[in-house]
């Protein structure tokens, strides 16, 4: 293991990729949970920008219990000046921007340094709340942990905000419960409004109290296409590239009688991590998945007595 560590840091980004294990996917229906295709579900592998998913519900998930409203401004921090990656705002520590702004640039454009300063405004706030001392961002990562934890993600371990890969202290996840994470996520209206945005202009101010405009592009090319409305994407040298995408069908509704209807919902939430071709394979899945459900509708939506085939995500 010390040499294959040694070996990475010495490979480029496409050498590594070459090296990691064959890719996992997942696709389910969301509402009732089927799980339509699967590989290599279980295995534990770095999620690189994934890990902003988790970031930003637990920022949204904060602002909502603190009363916080979203167009406060805060401070990009001191520590800021540490990270290694794109910054595609030129954030500078010091640099004030909107909550809202931060949780756009760290969803939309998988912005680290957005992502960082979130963490460290919200762990702040976390530990004065708890009269506590210590790391704000550790304090905001196990909040993280914490979340993945309530939601059954029990192959998961968040290390830092951003999901920038790191030698110590490796964090990792899963299909299968980057599929938990995703599903969670989407079902509150808020959030899925942020990831399904294809642009948003941001507005940061400096120290002199000047204001630049930023517009954001969605890293997510597949969004609006295949009735894809969210959710994220991610690449680093030792994940690979990373997508988690929701996917919309219109729902069956079924008259009952002359006074009541059923109604049954129809999503996808496709995970693909470790992959060359991230986007080319989801939608090869989401052309896959699609009869698959019209199969077991067909069949009169039946399970096993085990229901192994289903992927329950607890409501929170």
């Amino acid at each position: 293991m010390k040499f294959l560590t040694l070996l990475a840091l010495s490979l480029s980004a496409s050498a590594w990729i070459s090296t990691q294990a064959a890719e996992s996917y997942l696709v389910m229906e969301t509402n009732s949970g089927r799980v339509l295709l699967a590989y290599n579900t279980e295995k534990k592998r770095p999620i690189a920008g994934l890990t902003k998913i988790a970031t930003a519900r637990v920022a949204l998930d904060w602002a909502a219990l603190s009363g916080t409203s979203l167009s406060t401004y805060v401070s990009v921090p001191q520590s800021a000046s540490l990270l290694v990656g794109a910054n595609p705002m030129q954030l500078m520590p010091g640099d004030r921007i909107q909550l809202r702004d931060a949780l756009y640039a760290a969803l939309l454009g998988s912005d680290s340094f957005a992502a960082h300063t979130l963490a460290v405004h919200v762990g702040q706030s976390i530990l004065v709340k708890r009269q506590l001392q210590g790391d704000p961002q550790k304090a905001f990562v196990h909040e993280m942990n914490q979340l993945a934890k309530s939601l059954g993600m029990r192959r998961t371990r968040f290390t830092n905000v951003h999901g920038l890969d790191a030698l110590s202290r490796r964090a990792y996840s899963t299909a299968s419960d980057i599929a938990r994470l995703s599903v969670h996520v989407m079902r509150d209206v808020g959030f899925a409004f942020y990831v399904k945005q294809p642009d948003r202009k941001v507005t940061i101010v400096d120290l002199n109290d000047s204001k630049r405009s930023y517009l954001l592009k969605n890293d997510n090319t597949l969004l609006g296409g295949e009735a894809i409305n969210g959710i994220k994407t991610g690449m680093s040298a030792a994940a690979g590239q990373c997508v988690s995408l929701h996917v919309h069908r219109s729902p069956v509704v079924r008259k009952i009688d002359d006074s009541r209807s059923q109604i049954r919902k129809r999503d996808l939430v496709v995970v693909v991590l470790g992959s060359d071709d991230r986007f080319t394979r989801s939608k090869q899945l989401i052309s896959e998945a699609w009869p698959l459900y019209d199969q077991w509708a067909a069949e009169g939506f039946m399970v096993s007595a085990k229901r192994r085939e289903l992927l329950n995500v607890p409501r929170l």
